[in-house]
């Protein structure tokens, strides 16, 4: 008994009959029975409780020498169809990981054993990963006869690395999103205000030209021009939060009539669009220039779908949800709805694109941003909406944007104003901005109207205007909020400590919830965004001046 002991798993011609049998080397006589029974019984324990899968197998002829029970857990086979077919562990092996696994397992390098992952397809149809490691059993002289190995089911641990790359995906995305946001915000100052400029003048054009000048024309081009440049702005700023939504009560139909007007020679003579607007029963609550943006993504995406032309479809209709109808809307909360339907008779998508479809920067386009469906779904959440889609390769592609209905009355309508109708005044004003444009075409504007206007290049030189000003009191200062040497914010400050009531109106090309965050405007203050019209400029001077804003 001083001699070293040893376990050898000896097949039996009965193959369900695999049980450990210890030798003493040098004699053939088994082991006192008792002992023999009790290292039996120890191992039948340890195999019966361990969790991976542990087997033996002989090269040849190619066997099953013995296989743990949790095989029968993990693979949802029973031990002995292994032994009786060896063969069928490489048919379980998932037909995508067969082919390597096969080549590692008994390819030229198989005698060095493996440490691999692969799935497996149970009899239940069930996929499931597994980590395998093999290891060659040598003979005295060397020779591999034999494999053992431990297998281990890592389903889940897969799956949670699967979703720990999702959520870097998501992460690194997001910070992809942060960088956009912090670029608009920071071009959106200067590109607003050059913007601004280019509307104001043209739009002046447009009121002091008739109807028949050729001139007029091309003033009008060129306002339409800013004013797209704008909603490009507009659409960075979605995603950096920094664009104010304005949610107003809607009539969905004529919002879908008007910007189709706009969109037809946009889409071109290729594209034929159907606009098929049902009477609708109710409203919504939107933003009026999100939702026409929504609308225009959708439609330019419906256009390079249909590279050789087709037939783009803009229809409106109504919806009730209720508990019957959960199954084919599971998004959807129970009540009724608008529905936007935006279709196309394009390439189509297959499930693969369906599924990064709405990603930011995802794109199938040789050309674009990727934001174009990104924001149509931002711009559906922030109007309480939800947008699904319906696609196949081949059969052209649907988009349905759901909006909860609403009772209401309808938002007053935005008139272009005539040069003669613009509100008008004599009282003295402070305009306060760093670009020298914007300066300009504001003070211009605001002297046409009939104010006495005071300018200034920055808040200190602002303060300076305003102490030395002997003239009619000053009754409102117009200042951008974002200046060199002094902030509009911080001049402000002053300005009504030493002068109580007068009226301050920031503008900026950041909206006031940026600056807000960035603490160079207070929630609650009067506030025009850049760019803006002739008739929001008058109209929200005259509203402070008159107190009622």
């Amino acid at each position: 008994m001083s001699e070293r002991i040893e376990t050898t798993m000896e097949s039996s011609m009965n193959s369900s009959d695999h049980e450990p049998t210890l030798v003493v080397p040098g004699s053939t006589a088994p082991l006192v029975e008792p002992m023999r029974r009790a290292a039996q019984e120890q191992f039948r324990q340890l195999m019966d409780n361990l969790e991976q899968v542990y087997w033996i197998s002989d090269l040849e002829p190619r066997s099953v020498i013995y296989v743990s029970p949790a095989y029968e857990t993990i693979w949802g086979r029973t031990c002995q169809s292994l032994y009786d077919e060896p063969q069928s562990f490489i048919n379980s092996i998932h037909v995508e990981d067969r082919e390597r696994m096969v080549g590692i397992a008994f390819g030229e390098n198989s005698s060095r054993g493996y440490d691999e992952e692969f799935r497996i397809l149970r009899p239940d149809g069930e996929i499931r990963w597994i980590w395998g490691r093999s290891y060659p059993v040598k003979d005295a002289v060397g020779h591999v006869g034999r494999f053992s190995g431990i297998a281990e089911d890592v389903t889940e641990r897969k799956a949670s690395e699967r979703e720990n790359r999702r959520l870097e995906a998501q992460f690194i995305e997001a910070q992809k999103l942060d960088v956009v946001g912090r670029l608009a915000c920071g071009i959106a100052h200067d590109f607003n205000n050059f913007l601004a400029v280019i509307m104001s003048y043209s739009e002046l054009m447009i009121q002091r030209l008739e109807a028949h000048d050729p001139g007029r024309k091309y003033a009008e081009e060129i306002h339409l021009a800013a004013a797209r440049a704008g909603d490009l702005t507009r659409q960075l700023l979605v995603f950096s939060r920094g664009q104010l939504v304005e949610p107003v009560v809607l009539d969905l139909n004529e919002l879908v009539g008007a910007t189709a007007t706009m969109m037809r020679r946009l889409l071109g003579e290729a594209i034929e669009m159907n606009v098929a607007t049902k009477s609708l029963n109710g409203r919504i609550v939107a933003d009026s220039g999100y939702v026409g943006q929504l609308i225009m993504n959708l439609a330019i995406n419906a256009r390079d779908a249909m590279p050789d032309g087709g037939k783009l479809t803009i229809a409106t209709g109504e919806l009730s949800i209720g508990s019957d109808d959960a199954e084919a809307h599971p998004k959807l909360p129970d009540g009724d709805y608008l529905v936007l339907t935006v279709s196309d008779t394009g390439l189509g998508m297959n499930e693969q694109v369906k599924e990064h479809l709405f990603e930011p920067f995802f794109t199938t386009k040789t050309h674009g941003t990727g934001l174009g469906l990104a924001t149509c779904r931002t711009i559906a959440q922030q109007s309480n909406a939800h947008i699904e889609v319906a696609s196949e390769p081949g059969s052209g592609t649907t988009f349905n944007v759901y909006f909860p209905r609403v009772a209401g009355d309808l938002a007053a309508p935005s008139r272009p104003a005539r040069s003669g109708s613009l509100p008008r005044g004599t009282e003295t004003l402070l305009v306060v901005e760093d670009e020298p444009a914007v300066l300009e075409m504001v003070c211009t504007v605001l002297e046409s109207l009939g104010y006495e206007v005071l300018q200034a290049v920055n808040g200190q030189e602002g303060l300076r205007v305003a102490r030395e000003h002997t003239g009619n009191p000053i009754g409102l200062v117009l200042t951008d909020a974002t200046m060199p040497v002094m902030s509009g914010k911080v001049m402000a400050d002053w300005l009504r400590a030493t002068y109580p009531g007068i009226k301050i109106l920031f503008t900026s090309g950041y909206t006031d919830e940026i600056i807000a965050l960035n603490n160079e405007f207070e929630p609650g203050m009067a506030f025009l965004a850049k760019p803006y019209s002739l008739a929001a400029l008058a109209g929200r001077v005259r509203e402070l001046l008159d107190g009622l804003s």
